[in-house]
């Protein structure tokens, strides 16, 4: 049984960025107490094992591959290969040697309490604690006076293939920390976490990598050019790529636990279903299909929901729990399973929940999650980068828009100055009847930095014609803007 009670303002369960921000806003400028309660790091995913870690592998990789396509630069780099050692070094800097200490500064310079333990709902706010791990004895029960706020995101899924599980595959935790460099990998997968893995595997020097697609495509979600223009640019740096295939069961030699980032045992050989049928061995596999949420052991029976998504409204309360005490931020609730959207919506509820704890009315824009429905902007840090915003041509068909398209290559000044080879691609989708942006995508060298643009276009629905007198700085990427809308007048 417990032995003791606490009350706080909010309650958060997980403390990634989107949790973070939810406790924060709640209690900013005011007396209200809130605790975080975190069974790992302060932090989160994103902070240890996705975002950080991950854009500090891709990078090096990017800055090498500019130098060598610049004349003058290439010269001085010659044959040069990624110091993996600096590289690594690097990458454990920004997740901070897996030490949340300063994210628990942060936090109670916030006024923000972190517990360390697992979190289960009992009943209507309150929360039982475990200082061990689901399934141990609580050891405090935390009630809530106004919310309690889940945002325990999403774990790594792994496919029912035999023996898939007992081969101790990688997960992208494991892609990410790497401590060895396989010399032969497989991906399973064709998403971003696949895509990107591929990219930092490939410039750290793996030897042969083989991306096994279930689909007929990368990026399946994405405009159909991205996943084209990213596997042609994976095989000509060495990966194999095999479209409708699966693997239909998994061996491995000796399998042993070594730890985050290092090889797992002996040889895998992985037996392949599909189109292109046979086997292929490799020293690691990396599991890169899918994630489902972190629900398990969260207690949601105890107020009658089911493990899985936590779908909420707009207000980001959880549907089907009246009394508007329960919200759900982050990945957990399937809305967009984005670091930037999750931290998004933490501070949309964080708003709302400040403003019902003292009785203020939700007038205006900032009470209202909107931009994760059909307004999301996204990067693959992949080479080349691809950078989109709002709906594809696809899915603005099937939502009933009716659309016109741009699609032109990227060949402006700004490019070519850029880099020797650039190569790119844009693309925006309009709808018709109010003649604004509902998409963009953008495929290229550094064209992250484009898509902001284009968010601001789309959420503000900003009409074509004001678009031609937003004149992009010469010589820059940027200027695709006006190519694009020179190309829509013919």
């Amino acid at each position: 049984m417990a032995t003791s009670t606490e009350d706080y303002d909010v309650i958060v369960i997980g403390g990634g960025p989107a949790g973070e921000n939810a406790a924060a806003y709640a209690i900013a400028g005011s007396d209200r107490t809130a605790a975080i309660i975190e069974h790992e790091l302060l932090g989160g995913e994103c902070s240890y094992w996705a975002c950080m870690p991950s854009k500090a592998l891709l990078r090096p990789a990017e800055v090498l591959a500019a130098a060598r396509a610049m004349p003058g630069v290439r010269e001085a780099v010659g044959d040069a290969m990624l110091d993996r050692r600096a590289v690594f070094a690097r990458r454990d800097e920004f997740t901070s040697h897996h030490d949340d200490s300063g994210q628990r500064r942060w936090a109670t310079s916030a006024g923000i309490e972190v517990i360390h333990g697992s979190a289960a709902l009992t009943g209507e706010r309150t929360v039982e604690l475990s200082t061990g791990g689901h399934g141990d004895p609580p050891t405090r029960t935390l009630r809530a006076r106004h919310a309690v706020v889940l945002a325990t995101g999403t774990i790594a899924s792994i496919p029912p293939v035999p023996g898939l599980r007992e081969a101790l595959p990688w997960i992208s935790r494991d892609a990410t920390n790497l401590r060895e460099v396989p010399e032969r990998v497989a991906i399973i997968g064709g998403g971003v976490v696949a895509t990107e893995c591929a990219t930092w595997m490939l410039a750290l020097g793996v030897r042969e990598l083989t991306l096994i697609v279930r689909g007929s495509a990368l990026l399946a979600s994405a405009e159909p050019f991205a996943g084209e223009l990213v596997a042609e640019s994976l095989r000509a740096s060495g990966a194999t790529v095999l479209f409708g295939t699966s693997p239909g069961a998994v061996r491995r030699e000796q399998p042993r636990d070594t730890g985050e980032g290092r090889i797992h045992g002996g040889p895998v050989t992985i037996t392949l279903d599909g189109s292109e049928p046979g086997e292929i061995t490799v020293d690691e596999v990396i599991v890169a299909a899918g994630r489902h949420p972190a629900t398990s052991g969260l207690g949601l029976a105890a107020v009658g929901l089911s493990d899985g998504r936590t779908p909420t409204d707009d207000r980001l309360a959880v549907t089907g729990v009246p009394g508007e005490w329960l919200y759900a931020v982050g990945d957990v609730n399937g809305r967009a399973a984005l670091t930037h959207m999750g931290k998004y919506q933490g501070r949309v509820c964080g708003d709302v929940i400040a403003a019902r704890a003292e009785g203020r009315a939700l007038d205006g824009a900032r009470f209202t999650a909107s931009a994760d429905h059909a307004q999301v902007p996204q990067v693959v840090f992949t080479s080349p980068e691809v950078a989109s915003v709002g709906r594809t041509e696809h899915a603005a068909r099937a939502d009933g828009i009716d659309v016109e398209t741009v699609e032109i290559d990227i060949a402006v000044a700004g490019s070519s100055l850029a880099r020797d080879d650039f190569a790119g691609r844009a693309k925006l989708v309009i709808d018709r009847g109010t003649d604004t942006l509902v998409g963009a995508t953008f495929v290229g060298t550094e064209v992250a930095e484009l898509v902001h643009a284009a968010t601001v276009a789309v959420v503000g629905a900003v009409p074509m014609e004001s678009l031609w007198h937003a004149v992009p700085s010469y010589p820059t990427v940027s200027e695709v803007w006006l190519r694009l809308l020179e190309a829509r007048r013919g």
